[in-house]
Formats: structure tokens, sequence, C-alpha cells
């Protein structure tokens, strides 16, 4: 069965803020914890940007490769 980006997400991983490990698929990011999010997205893995004030509870529809080490978010799990 082919899979979209906009199907729901079938699997869930706790993410721990990394400026190393890539989070390839992703298609979402849940924030448990508010704070701030400093993320590489997938169509420039370069550049880091952080999105700031995230609320606790916010379901961000981002495909991230990374979620960087700066981040003060927490509890963040990757939708996949």
């Amino acid at each position: 069965m082919k899979m979209y980006y906009s199907d729901p997400a079938d699997k869930i991983v706790a993410v721990t803020a990394s400026d190393s490990t890539d989070l390839t698929g992703c298609r979402g990011l849940l924030v448990g914890g508010a704070g701030d999010l400093a993320v590489r997205m997938i169509n420039d893995t370069a550049t880091t940007v952080t999105i700031t004030g995230v609320i606790a509870g916010a379901i961000l529809p981002l495909r991230v490769t990374r979620v960087m080490a700066a981040t003060t978010a927490t509890n963040i799990t990757a939708l996949f």
C-alpha cells in the first residue's frame, strides 16, 4: 500500500533533541512541554529555524529532518 504524507501517522517515536540524529520520514511533531523548537526542514537541511513559544500539546505538521539540541521544548514525539 502506498503511503502519503497527508495520511495519518502510523508510528510514533520519542525524540531526543540532537544536532546529529536524523528523523527520516517524519510527518509532524507533538510537543508535550512548552518551549522553543529548533528544527531543520526536509527541503533545507543546512538551515536551523527556531519556532518560539510552542505551547504544550501542539501538533505541528512539519516535515523536519532534525530537532536540534538548542530546543527548549520537552517531551517531543515524532509522527511517522
